[in-house]
């Protein structure tokens, strides 16, 4: 791992990622964790890219995020036909990201979709060189529906210069993530830059993990990584209590990650399924363990004194990155 000091004091405070950064994850292949070998990607196995992600989002928390949700959507290589994801992926810097919502349309016309509609919260803006999005597909104007009552949709690859950003994100904390709306207007899309996000062109143990699992825990590794980040600096200003149950149970949320990634890829490698009741197991401790960060991270920060409470000290974008990011619906308990 790179010097975190030096990392950390070039990523205080910064509206965007600049170019030594972005070199240093491109040239790291950060994006690249999920994207097989054989189209130039790290295609790392889960327990192994979930300790990569842990360690980047333990420097800072916009980096740590960016890194996690953009390697997450160049995953979707493996949804594309390969003579696509290999065109695409034979450039390091391919980046994907974009939004998971429902929020446009795609109008069918023989091989070819005409997209239109706003979507919102693509992280890493800025930084994508391809946007994805889900829309409803319609036929002469009208919403196709299938046999169940339910839209017919399919998630789509697009080109940066396809998309207009819409500056829209003003959070106090994950500032350099950027993570802004994006419109697209009248954008035709050849069928082959499509694709449904669980067919699978390639044949890793890594897409025979569940979504839910997937997706709970990779973000749970970012706030992991960022508590632990908070208990660092913390522990420079003062020494309390509660910091000692901070650290306990960071370490034994860490283990138990471990041990689940050991699990499922051995439930997976034995051709074994993944059970709900194992999926429902993960994403109840996931919300436990950011219930209870939460918890020790507000108890700790008032002992901390007025440089907490500076917005150029790093202790002060660790909390409000942490705040920021504990908003995303995964783990965000509904009252």
């Amino acid at each position: 791992m790179h010097n975190i000091n030096l990392l950390r004091k070039e990523l205080l405070n910064k509206q965007f990622f600049n170019e030594s950064i972005l070199e240093l994850i491109n040239n790291e292949k950060w994006l690249q964790i999920w994207v097989p070998k054989e189209y130039g990607g790290l295609g790392l196995n889960f327990n192994e890219g979930l300790k990569k992600l842990l360690k980047i989002a333990q420097i800072d928390g916009s980096l740590g995020w960016f890194v996690t949700l953009c390697s997450g959507a160049n995953y979707f290589s493996r949804n594309l036909k390969p003579n696509i994801a290999k065109e695409l992926f034979y450039n390091k810097k391919t980046c994907f990201g974009g939004s998971g919502m429902l929020g446009g349309t795609a109008e069918v016309n023989g091989d070819y979709y005409t997209i239109n509609g706003l979507w919102h919260y693509a992280t890493g803006a800025p930084y994508l060189t391809h946007y994805t999005l889900n829309a409803k597909i319609t036929k002469q104007g009208k919403e196709i529906i299938d046999e169940d009552g339910n839209n017919v949709f399919l998630s789509f690859i697009l080109d940066k210069s396809q998309v207009t950003p819409i500056s829209t994100w003003k959070s106090m904390g994950m500032v350099a993530t950027a993570s802004h709306s994006f419109e697209v207007n009248n954008q035709k899309i050849n069928k082959d830059y499509s694709f449904i996000y669980n067919n699978f062109y390639s044949k890793d143990l890594i897409e025979k993990v569940p979504f839910s699992i997937f997706a709970d825990l990779t973000l749970l590794v970012n706030y992991i990584g960022m508590a632990n980040h908070f208990l660092e600096k913390s522990l420079e200003i003062i020494n309390y209590q509660v910091q000692i149950k901070l650290k306990k149970l960071i370490e034994n949320s860490t283990l138990q990650i471990d041990k689940y990634a050991l699990i499922i890829e051995n439930k997976l490698l034995n051709n074994r399924k993944i059970s709900e009741e194992l999926e429902n197991e993960i994403h109840t401790f996931g919300e436990i363990t950011v219930e209870n960060i939460t918890k020790y991270i507000i108890d700790i920060y008032p002992h901390l004194g007025i440089k907490a409470s500076k917005i150029n000290d790093e202790i002060n974008q660790i909390f409000r990155d942490y705040f920021t990011a504990t908003q995303h619906k995964n783990f965000r308990k509904t009252i």
